[in-house]
């Protein structure tokens, strides 16, 4: 893209003010997620707001300067608060939040959006809407309350499965039951009255995640990325996916554009059966960006097609002290290593994009862990 042409798509897009921090929506006594706003940054263009972290203030210089390296734009225009004021105090900027919850309503008042997201952030109300619009799920069985569960419920439930919290943040509130005993254990780690559903275990070693962003020219696909697991633990995604079952997801986006939804969203979706003929089982919807959302964002940016994006520990405590030299991303190579959430190395960790074939990313892999 030329310098003249970037600079007129700049101009014309709308600016923004970003407030990405993620405290409103995270589970409690997880450590350093105070620092995540940070990740927002690669998201943004000159003319923007973003709010960050004072914490994450030590790291500012270190941080431009790999982006301005890796020719990844990025606003300096920096709050150095995450409270919400300053989402009202500059309406001139379209906001931009993790999660459009009641503090960002309070801020920025959009009533459709706030009950779009708050009726499909409930796993029982994403199932009601999957059955009307024909969108194809595992088997799962809402109850209203956690105190409905019958002994018949238990003894006829569908081994092995997951007794959910209908609203959950982070896998917290999910129990995976391989039998009538563990699902009367799990029962009760619920609060009384506690919505919840029992979902049937997919078996499968595939997830995708499908993205959609909606703004004013309408609703738009974002990526589709495939996750990448440790077991069951979720370390990452990769770009593009080996599949794109668009279809089997579209009708509740177009369901939630009409309804007011806003900003980006994401369906995860279990691929099952053969691999010649596969079914694709919609699991959830994630009315908010999401872990993928930010590589993808970066990614795009800078014409990345072939990326992994997945999270490390480091024994450092600053970006100083990591040394990406050889291995940072190389615009005229179209391969290297771009920090994406940078804000947590403050407690030791980090996410970072390996863009590349997947034998390029392997090796980038290999180096940056030597670093690490």
């Amino acid at each position: 893209m030329g310098a003249a042409l970037a600079q007129t798509l700049t101009a014309s897009r709308v600016r923004q003010i970003l407030n990405h921090d993620i405290m409103g929506c995270t589970a409690e006594g997880v450590t350093g997620n105070h620092l995540y706003s940070g990740r927002a940054l690669g998201l943004t263009e000159p003319g923007d707001i973003l709010q960050l972290h004072p914490d994450l203030q030590s790291q500012w210089r270190a941080i431009a300067d790999h982006y301005g390296r890796v020719g990844l734009t990025h606003t300096e225009d920096i709050i150095w608060d995450v409270g919400h004021a300053p989402l009202a105090e500059h309406p001139e900027h379209a906001v931009s939040v993790f999660f459009f919850g009641p503090a960002e309503h309070a801020a920025r008042p959009d009533e459709r959006w706030l009950q779009t997201v708050a009726a499909i952030n409930s796993k029982n109300t994403f199932m009601e809407i999957a059955d009307r619009l024909g969108v194809p799920v595992p088997l799962t069985l809402p109850y209203a309350s956690v105190d409905d569960l019958s002994e018949t419920d238990i003894a006829t439930a569908p081994y092995p499965c997951y007794l959910k919290a209908a609203i959950s943040v982070s896998g917290v509130g999910i129990h995976r039951c391989a039998d009538e005993a563990s699902l009367r254990a799990a029962v009760r780690e619920f609060d009384r009255g506690t919505p919840v559903q029992i979902q049937q275990e997919v078996v499968t070693d595939t997830f995708l995640n499908l993205q959609y962003r909606c703004d004013d020219a309408g609703l738009s696909r974002y990526a589709a990325t495939e996750q990448v697991l440790d077991g069951f633990v979720h370390q990452g995604n990769r770009h593009p996916a080996t599949h794109e079952p668009w279809e089997v997801v579209e009708p509740m986006a177009h369901w939630l554009h009409d309804e007011g939804m806003r900003g980006v969203f994401a369906f995860d979706v279990a691929v099952v059966g053969d691999a010649r003929d596969p079914q694709f089982l919609a699991i959830e919807c994630n009315p908010r960006y999401n872990g993928a959302s930010y590589p993808t964002g970066v990614a795009q940016k800078l014409g990345i097609e072939h990326w992994l994006a997945k999270a490390y520990h480091t024994r450092h405590r600053g970006l100083d002290a990591l040394d990406l030299t050889g291995i940072e991303y190389d615009p005229a190579t179209g391969t290297g290593v771009v920090l994406v959430n940078w804000g947590p190395i403050l407690i030791g960790k980090l996410l970072v994009l390996l863009a590349g074939d997947e034998a390029t990313q392997a090796e980038l892999e290999r180096s940056l862990l030597a670093r690490l």
